[in-house]
């Protein structure tokens, strides 16, 4: 009997699909779970084929179970290029940007990209040095935007028959604020972003708080694209 959820019931990968609501739950940026998941998928070399699967927390974060996981596998040959990308409700803490450098530097051949939800105890200044060391050490590190959910709905989430586009629409604001606060983390400038949380975490508060730095290093375009910033008239 064909399924009536989810993608064809031929998909490869439907096994490995989670349901929608972890997938709301998990990767809406304006709410704050305790439970981090990441979405990753793996091609090898010139190989069409794409592994995908999924993780959450154990006992230690997910990033470092999965590259435990990953070094451990038989099919894992170092010798080929690797091309691996992320999607993160939540940005490593510095203890797994360390992980994460250190498996790089022992398989040069991995090139990975990670798409994040949310930052992750941003105004810690290990966690954002260590973002900031990753993305020196090659990793591409961007903030999920609408084509990044909907590709994620579409290929890692066991969406309703016939619910293919019902990918959750968030409104940009949250995704623009999260990407000029690691835009601010990737130039080594103070946090701008600050959060805070109300009535027993059930509010969460968004407020950028912006000094004369970040006028001069940012482009206005990133700015402006949070709609909270008015430029002065005599910024260049």
């Amino acid at each position: 009997m064909a399924s009536d959820r989810g993608p064809p019931a031929g998909d490869p990968t439907l096994r490995r699909r989670i349901e929608p609501w972890e997938f709301e739950f998990s990767f809406d940026p304006r709410k704050f779970c305790k439970e981090a998941c990441l979405l990753y998928e793996i091609q090898w070399g010139n190989n069409r084929d794409v592994w995908r699967h999924s993780g959450k927390n154990t006992t230690k974060h997910v990033e470092r179970n999965f590259i435990e996981k990953i070094a451990s596998e038989r099919y894992f040959c170092p010798s080929i290029r690797c091309f691996i990308f992320w999607y993160l409700s939540w940005s490593p803490c510095w203890e797994c940007s360390k992980a994460i450098r250190e498996f790089l530097n022992q398989h040069p051949n991995v090139t990975l990209v990670i798409y994040i939800a949310r930052l992750f105890q941003h105004m810690d200044p290990q966690n954002r040095q260590g973002l900031k060391d990753l993305v020196q050490s090659g990793v591409t590190i961007q903030v999920m935007r609408a084509p990044e959910y909907e590709y994620c709905w579409r290929n890692f989430v066991n969406y309703p028959r016939g619910k293919e586009a019902h990918w959750p629409r968030y409104p940009p604001l949250w995704m623009n604020l999260y990407a000029l606060e690691l835009y601010c983390i990737i130039l080594g400038l103070p946090p701008c972003l600050h959060i805070s949380r109300r009535y027993q975490n059930q509010l969460i508060v968004f407020r950028l708080t912006l000094q004369n730095c970040h006028y001069q290093m940012i482009p206005p375009y990133i700015l402006l694209a949070t709609g909270m910033v008015q430029l002065p008239m005599t910024w260049r």
